[in-house]
This record gives structure tokens, C-alpha cells and sequence, in this order.
């Protein structure tokens, strides 16, 4: 086989990815712990993707009320979200409807909760899919909770990033238009 020298085989590209962002919903997101520093890094990866053009599809547990708005307002135009019941977001057609539609082999993770909804949801898509969980872009209710459930995905076989990491590896150089119009967003430290 073959191996590609222009890309290490272990960094991501932004044709092979897709953003999935779980339930940050109006009723959820205010009783998050470091719910600031959650909702920066969700609103940093969703508009991202706009500038990128990499798909997002993104979940809302019903009765929970809608995404709110700081999420909800960066998204890119296309996405509408998917309603569901179960925790795990594969126990709903329409998500899996959505994944078939873009057809990515690797699925970013972030939102609500970390230990519950997130976690279902990464470990199904362990199989048939390589999964990034963007740990400064999930939460719990309670950080221990959060990083029990970092821990167990990662011992599962996800891959635990961050948010600028992931940025920076689908960019891949500095000095595009495309760097300089994600910059900003770097430049934010939440």
C-alpha cells in the first residue's frame, strides 16, 4: 500500500469531517458547568465550519427547547436540527439520515451532556466511524462527570482534541485567505 507524503495519515482533513453538536438547548446549557467556556467553543466550531464548508448536523432533545441562539445564529445556512428522544442520537432516523447525506468518515463531537447524550452517542459512532470528541466543547452538568466520560471514550478509541487543535489541523497552513479568516476565532480565548 501506498502511503500519501503530502498528509500524515493520522491528521484529519476537512473533506473526511463532520461537526455533530448535541443538545445545546435552552433548557440544558444554564445548569452546564463552565457553561461560558462551552458556549465559545461550540459558537468557535460552528462558525468554522461556515468558513470551511464542512457539514454540521446538530441534535435538540425534545422539551428541552430550541438551540439557543448564540449557537443557533453561526450555524451554517442549511443546518436544521434534528429532534430526537433518545440519548444516544443513532436511536433516531433522521439523525442517521442526516449522516448518510454527507457520507464523512470521521464525526467531530461536541455539546451537552458529556457523560450521557455525547457520550451514547460517541461510542455508537465508534463503529463505522472515527471519532473526535472536542473536550473543551462538551460539558456536564458536574466536571467530574465530564471527565469520566472523556476518559471512557478515549480508553473506547475516540480521539480527544480541542478546539484550536482541530481548527489548525483542517487549516493546515497559515497565510490563506482561509487562516486569515479564521483567525479571529483563534484569537478568542474563552
Amino acid at each position: 500500500m501506498e502511503h500519501d507524503l503530502r498528509k500524515p495519515p493520522a491528521l484529519l482533513s476537512r473533506e473526511q469531517c463532520l461537526l455533530v453538536i448535541i443538545d445545546m438547548q435552552q433548557k440544558l446549557v444554564p445548569i452546564m458547568a463552565d457553561k461560558e467556556r462551552l458556549i465559545a467553543n461550540v459558537s468557535r466550531l460552528a462558525r468554522f465550519a461556515r468558513i470551511v464548508n464542512m457539514p454540521v448536523v446538530v441534535s435538540e432533545q425534545k422539551n428541552l427547547g430550541p438551540t439557543i441562539e448564540e449557537i443557533a445564529s453561526v450555524l451554517p445556512h442549511s443546518t436544521q436540527p434534528v429532534e430526537k428522544i433518545n440519548f444516544d442520537c443513532f436511536g433516531c432516523g433522521p439523525f442517521q439520515e442526516k449522516l448518510w447525506e454527507h457520507q464523512k468518515p470521521v464525526l467531530i463531537f461536541a455539546g451537552i451532556e458529556s457523560h450521557i447524550c455525547v457520550a451514547q452517542t460517541a461510542l455508537s459512532a465508534l463503529v463505522g466511524h472515527e471519532v473526535h470528541v472536542i473536550a473543551d466543547a462538551v460539558a456536564s452538568r458536574y466536571e467530574p462527570n465530564r471527565a469520566v466520560a472523556l476518559r471512557r471514550l478515549e480508553q473506547a478509541g475516540a480521539v480527544i482534541s480541542s478546539t484550536e487543535m482541530f481548527m489548525y489541523e483542517l487549516l493546515g497552513e497559515a497565510g490563506t485567505e482561509e487562516f486569515r479568516a479564521v483567525l479571529p476565532l483563534v484569537k478568542e480565548q474563552p
